[in-house]
């Protein structure tokens, strides 16, 4: 049985981990949430979260910041490895935990994919002659 924790490696906690997730400006949606993706170093998948005021007050905050952390711990074993993640709920969305985990894995999967296209395109640009 996996242990279904969320210690701090999980997690992006520093401004420049942000920073550099949002600067590969690889992203995938649907009706719930937003998820931002870039290559990281740690092998298992790690989360950021930002919830702005346009969700909603205090509370309404808060309980999106609870879900969304629930849904990652409960599913971070099946998303891809190596991949840094920051999740954005969408305004006049209702945070469900059981929906969040659904979207978490297609939308990852999807990210996932776009990483390494985008990967293997570099790679070709590097090895083309120039003229």
């Amino acid at each position: 049985m996996q242990r279904l924790r969320f210690p701090k490696s999980a997690r992006l906690l520093k401004p420049a981990e942000f920073d550099r997730v949002f600067k590969k400006r690889t992203s995938a949606s649907d009706g719930l949430i937003i998820v931002y993706a870039a290559f990281g170093e740690s092998e298992p998948p790690r989360l950021g979260l930002t919830v702005s005021r346009k969700c909603g007050n205090a509370v309404v905050r808060n309980r999106w910041k609870r879900s969304l952390r629930e849904a990652f711990r409960l599913v971070q074993h099946e998303l891809p490895r190596h991949l840094d993640l920051i999740v954005l709920p969408r305004r006049g969305a209702a945070p469900d935990v059981a929906r969040l985990q659904n979207s978490l894995l297609k939308l990852t999967s999807k990210l996932s994919n776009k990483l390494s296209a985008k990967r293997a395109d570099v790679k070709r640009a590097d090895k083309e002659p120039k003229s």
